[in-house]
């Protein structure tokens, strides 16, 4: 495969774990939020991911859940990714070659959070047995510094893995420094695949020149930016900025209640209650779903209303 020709171009969701009320995972779901997702105009998935709560999910569980959703994406036209990021570099090469087996379109893995790498060498010695796991599919490093607390420069970890991974394609790229950000976006002069994850900030990330972007609000909230992209496309920066900043309205409002327990009752608005969230996270109170929904109707963002 010629890796250099694999590009994600729109919006990637990276996708809430549906569970039943004890806790356990609810596969059956994913059909329901698969449709609801094609319907939305996105143009794949991000799965077992930071959103998807993989890192407090087994292996097993991960895999029943990729495999589900390699069923319905695939039926829907969307392209996979599957996170494989774990503490011990021998489990996620696992979980990439599962992820292989399976059919997903490329594979994602964050850096340890432990024990950690503390410079772009020791990053890539942990990635590369990873990417060799999938080696016949692209594979980007996610970087995601608030969660897993590894701040390594990232343009000399590029040059590294660019020249030690030869699957490697880019960057899910979800911290706030857009410095760095332009840096990847011209290096080899725009060789690599940067995927943008911070939501709030989608606007300023297409006028540096991001063509993907990979976040959690996007499953619920898909049009919203597709119409910041399009205004940003037309010109209209006005409109754009006023769409961007709903949008930060949006998750403001969800994060006072507790971001990502929130926005699993949130896709109810969408026809898919993803459930509760597992320990250490706290559930959002069943007295104040009500309120919440109410909360987030009242923002008028489109296609996000009460069901009734």
């Amino acid at each position: 495969m010629n890796f250099s020709d694999f590009r994600l171009e729109g919006l990637v969701p990276a996708t809430h774990t549906p569970m039943h009320e004890d806790g356990t995972i609810a596969p059956e779901k994913i059909r329901d939020q698969a449709a609801i997702l094609a319907h939305q105009g996105v143009i794949g998935v991000f799965v077992n991911g930071s959103t998807g709560e993989g890192v407090s999910l087994t292996g097993d569980e991960r895999r029943v859940l990729a495999e589900e959703w390699s069923r319905h994406a695939h039926h829907h036209g969307l392209k996979l990714i599957v996170h494989v990021g774990h503490t011990s570099h021998q489990e996620a090469r696992a979980l990439a070659e599962h992820a292989v087996s399976i059919g997903a379109d490329a594979v994602s893995a964050m850096a340890p959070f432990y024990f950690r790498p503390g410079n772009p060498r020791t990053l890539v010695d942990w990635l590369e047995p990873v990417a060799h796991g999938c080696a016949s599919i692209p594979f980007y490093f996610y970087d995601i510094p608030s969660m897993t607390g590894v701040r390594i420069e990232m343009l000399g970890m590029v040059k590294l893995a660019v020249e030690r991974i030869p699957n490697f394609r880019g960057i899910k790229y979800t911290s706030d420094d857009l410095v760095s950000l332009q840096e990847l976006l011209h290096f080899r002069d725009g060789a690599l695949d940067v995927l943008f994850g911070i939501d709030e900030c989608l606007l300023a990330a297409l006028a540096l020149g991001v063509r993907g972007a990979v976040g959690s609000s996007y499953n619920f909230a898909s049009e919203l930016y597709l119409e910041i992209i399009k205004a940003f496309a037309s010109g209209d920066l006005v409109r754009a900025r006023d769409l961007q900043f709903l949008s930060v309205r949006l998750i403001r409002t969800i994060a006072r209640h507790g971001y990502l327990p929130t926005a699993k009752r949130v896709m109810a608005l969408r026809g898919c209650d993803c459930g509760p969230v597992r320990p250490p996270l706290e559930n959002l109170p069943h007295e104040s779903i009500d309120d919440l929904l109410r909360d987030v109707d009242a923002l008028g963002v489109p296609n996000l209303k009460i069901l009734k």
